[in-house]
């Protein structure tokens, strides 16, 4: 009987024991703002007296990324410590499967005995139960409902500072909207400077609120125990901010203070500031490593803080990728960056940088942007955002050009550097994998009844091929065109794909392809590539035969990416209003048709009313 008893009192206390000797750890989350907007990281017009101090007697992190410049995607890579674009989650709001490996941070907290909540966004991009994963998921989701005893792992995340906060009309402001820094970055129109405005006074709010949540803890005897992250889950929320990969977009405020009983557990002395670069990438490791645990083999950061902390490689880079944002735009586009140099890479030049959502337009910073290019009444880098065809390469020094509007990538002077980070990059897209080069309508047919990630990794496809041709493709070189040719011919439909928007990229100089051209917009079993080729013949000067194929296929084009693919290159040409109102009146009104798919045909129905 004494045995039974005390066999019912060990599994009584066994979570408890197993939290022994763990530090609390708190994460505080704000939505969308870039660290340049916080005092403590030199904005000398904000008044964030809150995260300052917390910065002052913490370690803020001056070269912290979000590895994407939108919420779902960054979320993904957080989440289980891996690229999105290594899992298949780099499109916005797509919920494609990942391998079932990949488990999520919080799974080894919670088997090492944590309470973990989440108050309360989830928004993981991954196929599955989002809150399935956590002990609390919900808005009264909170560590001082854990067991007594247990150590605790919480995520409080602000949506305060969120891009829509700027989609209301708002009263007087702090600033006088004249007064506003604008950077050269954008305009110094009316519109973006009273945004600039009222975005200042919403991060005052946003301070007194992450000031609650720290007194909050200090006032439940915590503070002594619990390693409290600040961070921001991207840049943003004005123009050129978030879904851009300019340090707008994804250089994000990073803090962490860590209390003297966990010390040990850094090697940075507290009130500093620390130049490494770190990445959200990195956060599921260095949550693990703070937990005394080493990382798992499929996480691709590197832990910076803990028990098995690992130093920046040398001549190292953060991995930055943008792709579809929404609806608008399919774009590709791919960066690296060592904290002071930034080579960015567009693998769809034939597209303009802005805009990426049609969302963003409820901002009147964004209207007043596109509207003023309309009237011609932008010049240099601000009117060359909205038009074709862009740089397909970009290099900055955000040291002596921290807004990036002095593209270095055709002077002389710096070739080398431009040569070693294109490698550098294209060596980077082939360790993680990215399966970005493989177009997202394809995803579900070549995955089949696994994942894109394992297709990618596995024999069936040839990663290094097809990132060879996307490279070559969107390089935009005539010298190409043999090579670009021979893709199209391709059994592979990725390198089809390839070869077709290659011809597409580089336009006129791709005339004598305009036979198989043909054969491939009307012929080729993947809607896909038929769309590709019509963009490549519309760039030949055949707008009416291109805008005919793919309309064509709308009817019959496969799944609701590809739909998607087909009316965003519809868009680009100019002839979104010729797509049958009947056809988006059915897509609108039916209620299971994915949302941005209806966006896509409110906007065609706009078109045809106006």
């Amino acid at each position: 009987m004494k045995t039974r008893l005390l066999l019912v009192a060990l599994f009584a206390v066994l979570p408890t024991l197993r939290g022994a000797g763990l530090p609390n750890i708190l994460w505080i989350t704000s939505e969308d703002n870039a660290a340049h907007w916080l005092g403590c990281y030199g904005n000398e017009q904000a008044k964030t007296p809150r995260i300052d101090a917390l910065a002052a007697r913490g370690v803020l992190f001056t070269n912290a990324y979000a590895n994407a410049p939108v919420c779902a995607v960054a979320r993904s890579t957080i989440l289980t410590g891996v690229h999105a674009p290594s899992q298949g989650t780099q499109h916005m709001r797509s919920r494609h499967a990942i391998p079932p490996s990949y488990k999520p941070y919080v799974s080894y907290l919670r088997d090492l005995g944590y309470y973990c909540t989440n108050n309360s966004k989830t928004d993981y991009n991954i196929k599955g139960n989002d809150k399935a994963i956590w002990d609390e998921c919900s808005r009264t989701a909170h560590y001082k409902n854990r067991p007594d005893g247990k150590p605790f792992f919480a995520i409080f995340n602000f949506t305060t500072s969120h891009e829509s906060s700027l989609f209301r009309a708002r009263g007087a402001t702090r600033l006088d909207p004249s007064e506003v820094n604008v950077p050269p970055c954008l305009p110094g129109l009316p519109e973006v400077r009273s945004d600039f405005a009222k975005y200042h006074d919403i991060l005052t709010r946003l301070d007194a609120q992450i000031g609650k949540a720290l007194d909050d803890l200090g006032k439940a005897g915590l503070a002594g125990d619990t390693i409290v992250f600040y961070y921001s889950d991207h840049g943003g929320p004005t123009p050129r901010g978030k879904r851009y990969l300019e340090d707008t977009g994804t250089r994000v405020p990073m803090i962490v203070h860590v209390p003297e009983k966990w010390e040990h557990l850094t090697p940075f002395k507290q009130g500093r500031k620390v130049t490494e670069p770190v990445a959200f990438v990195d956060l599921a490791p260095t949550l693990l490593s703070l937990a005394g645990l080493e990382k798992p083999g499929h996480m691709q950061g590197r832990a910076f803080l803990g028990k098995h902390r690992a130093e920046p490689s040398p001549g190292g880079f953060v991995f930055l990728y943008g792709d579809r944002f929404d609806e608008a735009s399919y774009g590709m586009r791919r960066a690296i960056t060592d904290g002071r140099w930034k080579y960015h890479r567009r693998f769809t030049p034939h597209l303009p940088a802005a805009p990426y959502s049609s969302y963003q337009f409820s901002m009147p910073s964004w209207v007043a942007m596109r509207k003023a290019w309309r009237e011609g009444k932008l010049t240099g880098y601000h009117k060359a955002l909205w038009e074709t065809p862009q740089p397909v390469e970009e290099l900055y020094d955000t040291r002596n050009d921290p807004w990036e509007v002095n593209n270095l990538a055709g002077d002389p002077s710096h070739a080398g550097r431009l040569r070693d980070m294109r490698a550098a990059l294209k060596g980077v897209m082939t360790k993680v994998c990215d399966t970005g080069i493989i177009p997202e309508p394809m995803f579900d047919e070549l995955a089949g009844s696994g994942t894109i990630a394992g297709f990618a990794q596995s024999a069936k496809f040839d990663h290094g091929g097809a990132l060879d041709l996307a490279f070559l493709a969107s390089a935009r070189k005539a010298s190409n065109l043999p090579a670009l040719r021979k893709a199209m011919k391709s059994e592979d439909p990725v390198k089809r794909y390839w070869g077709l928007l290659g011809c597409a990229i580089l336009g006129k100089p791709a005339a004598e392809a305009a036979p198989a051209l043909e054969t491939a917009a009307s012929n080729d079993p993947r809607f896909v590539n038929r769309v590709a080729a019509a963009q490549a013949l519309h760039a030949l000067g055949r707008q009416q035969e291109a805008l005919e194929l793919i309309l064509a296929g709308l009817e019959n084009g496969g799944n609701s990416y590809a739909v998607q693919y087909a009316l965003n290159a519809l868009n680009n040409m100019d002839g979104l209003d010729k797509v049958p109102r009947s056809w988006a009146t059915r897509i609108r009104n039916d209620k299971s048709a994915p949302l941005y798919l209806k966006r896509l045909a409110q906007q065609i129905l706009k078109e045809h009313s106006e």
